[in-house]
């Protein structure tokens, strides 16, 4: 193979690379985040219930079905991330996230605005999201 080829394939290769990276963060990808992070008080299956504190972890396959069938981004990632649980009524109960989850920026379309948000906390959300269900 010529060299001139060898190097546009080789600049493809990369450039392929670079994209996939660059990519919005998968639904997948955020139920990994999930089970290394949340399922110890939320479950596997995103259920909830009451923890051996008594407090009572919420079922998040609900969220949206709690929120007029739409499910509520920007409150979700104000919870994960704890910028939301000032004034909340138990703040201790849910732990802080954001900085757990910080790193590489994405934009999340969020009330028709797109915001830069770590790729972690976009991938859970994309996860919880994939998640609703009407029960």
């Amino acid at each position: 193979m010529p060299r001139a080829q060898m190097f546009t394939l080789g600049a493809a290769i990369l450039l392929a690379g670079c994209n996939a990276q660059n990519s919005m963060p998968t639904a997948q990808e955020g139920e990994q985040i999930f089970v290394e992070n949340c399922a110890a008080c939320h479950n596997y299956d995103a259920a909830g219930g009451e923890l051996s504190s008594r407090a009572v972890a919420p079922d998040l396959t609900q969220l949206a079905a709690g929120n007029g069938g739409t499910f509520p981004r920007a409150k979700v990632l104000s919870k994960i991330d704890g910028y939301g649980q000032k004034g909340h009524d138990n703040p201790g109960a849910m732990p802080e996230f954001g900085a757990i989850l910080a790193g590489e920026q994405v934009p999340v379309d969020i009330d028709g605005t797109l915001t830069p948000t770590p790729r972690s906390l976009a991938a859970l959300l994309a996860f919880l999201e994939s998640i609703q269900t009407d029960d």
